[in-house]
């Protein structure tokens, strides 16, 4: 096993690395990303294969990433100071590890009977939750409006721990052309909606969640057939969005499951 080993910032492929790391716009064009970890590197060969790249730290590895390299001997390889190592990995504490890898293509589903769509979700890490509640849960395909964080960036993938390889992921969508083509029900959740406990989630459904700060538009609020609510107990006035989103859609797993 052999390793280019670079240690210059001004080098072609670190200055490539860094700017797919740090933006959105870089990615789409290129429909690269860089994975962190073992964890989402063999989740991605499990389903897409062999990465195009790898790249290590200097120093010492864990027996997991030795073990990956040696698996993956033929994938070119390069080794980035430690420094340098970190500019690129999303994570305070690095792996030690990354894969340059192709944004993978999901079909979406003509007809998909649970959907969930996010406007303005800001924050890559509470996304990447989202997205992991969303497979989980069973959400068929999921819809995000230009103002959320881009599904593929490091953090949002490390958040997600491997939901983007298997979600239908629509990005830069329009939400209301989504919610008229929709045939079933599309929930808005909002502060002052029907209680969620109390409806009836076995149709088709859809689920809208907003903005963590502000919200959903009132534009979304109004082109949703209802309005749904968490109730909760004590003085807390509403939950965090990723909380909120995985209520919601473990909620209709479960009326699912109940009548099947």
């Amino acid at each position: 096993m052999t390793f280019k080993h670079i240690t210059s910032r001004d080098n072609s492929l670190f200055k490539q690395l860094k700017k797919l790391a740090d933006n959105a716009r870089e990615r789409r064009k290129h429909n690269e990303t860089l994975l962190d970890g073992p964890h989402l590197l063999t989740a991605y060969i499990e389903r897409f294969g062999m990465p195009k790249l790898l790249v290590t730290a200097e120093g010492e590895s864990t027996n997991e990433v030795v073990g990956l390299l040696q698996v993956l001997a033929d994938v070119p390889t390069v080794m980035f100071t430690t420094l340098m190592f970190a500019e690129l990995s999303p994570v305070a504490t690095p792996t030690g590890i990354l894969a340059l890898v192709d944004i993978p293509q999901q079909p979406v589903p003509e007809q998909p009977d649970f959907l969930l769509m996010l406007e303005d979700i800001q924050d890559p890490g509470n996304l990447g939750s989202m997205l992991r509640s969303a497979a989980a849960a069973g959400v068929e395909v999921v819809y995000l409006s230009l103002g959320c964080a881009d599904a593929w960036s490091p953090k949002a993938l490390r958040g997600g721990q491997g939901a983007q390889f298997i979600l239908p992921i629509v990005e830069r969508a329009d939400l209301e052309n989504v919610t008229r083509g929709f045939a079933g029900q599309t929930l808005a959740t909002t502060l002052m909606g029907e209680s969620l406990y109390e409806m009836d989630l076995q149709p088709p459904t859809a689920f809208m969640i907003g903005n963590e700060g502000t919200g959903l538009s009132e534009t979304l609020i109004k082109a949703a057939s209802r309005q749904v609510s968490i109730p909760m107990a004590g003085q807390v006035e509403s939950l965090n969005a990723a909380a909120a989103t995985a209520i919601c859609l473990f909620e209709r797993s479960r009326q699912k499951a109940v009548h099947r």
